[in-house]
């Protein structure tokens, strides 16, 4: 639901800027690519050197191009297979860089070796909520159910890091572990739906 909620309401805001765009002759491919760059480059310079806000002020700026890309296929009519294809395989490399300049944080400067565990976690949980439901659909099953979907993850960690980065204590390490919990929690969730589906073919 949030994340529905999340997409309509982006949607709306970036209207304009996806026109001015298309005006100008930039491709949604161009927008999806430039989008991980930015964020994978933020994730992996600021985040290990500690710099938890300024990186995710950055990488909030460079996740907005998932919903203009978006946009700006719909708007021209060039929504395809290979846009959806590349936007869901690039969306696994953002989220994935987000974690490992967490886990390179709390590996070196950061000094948590268990959280560099829940860096992890979340990352492999990621990976793997990602997967189920794409194996679902490509067995003509539905695999879209779960307590944790990408937009609420990915606001979760984002928010918490950015108010670690503000020097407010306790937050970040609460969220990465219920993160980890919830992230699992939806995998076991997605399992046991596509194995209801499948049992009752």
């Amino acid at each position: 639901m949030l994340a529905r909620n999340v997409r309509a309401a982006a949607g709306r805001v970036f209207t304009p800027p996806a026109r001015l765009l298309l005006r100008l002759g930039v491709s949604p491919d161009a927008v999806t690519f430039a989008g991980t760059v930015g964020v994978v480059a933020a994730a992996l310079w600021f985040y290990p050197r500690g710099e938890l806000f300024w990186g995710t002020l950055v990488i909030f700026l460079f996740v907005f191009s998932d919903t203009l890309d978006g946009t700006m296929a719909r708007l021209s009519g060039r929504s395809s297979k290979w846009g959806a294809f590349l936007d869901s395989t690039l969306d696994r490399v953002s989220d994935s860089a987000v974690f490992v300049g967490l886990a390179l944080w709390f590996a070196g400067a950061g000094d948590s070796l268990d959280l560099v565990w829940a860096s992890l976690i979340c990352l492999v949980g990621g990976l793997l909520v990602s997967y189920t439901r794409a194996r679902a659909e490509g067995l003509g099953l539905d695999g879209n159910v779960g307590l944790a979907e990408r937009t609420e993850r990915l606001i979760a960690v984002l928010t918490a890091t950015a108010l670690a980065g503000l020097g407010v204590p306790y937050v970040l390490p609460v969220v990465l572990w219920l993160l980890a919990a919830a992230t699992w929690f939806t995998v076991g969730q997605r399992m046991l739906h596509v194995r209801r589906q499948a049992l009752a073919e």
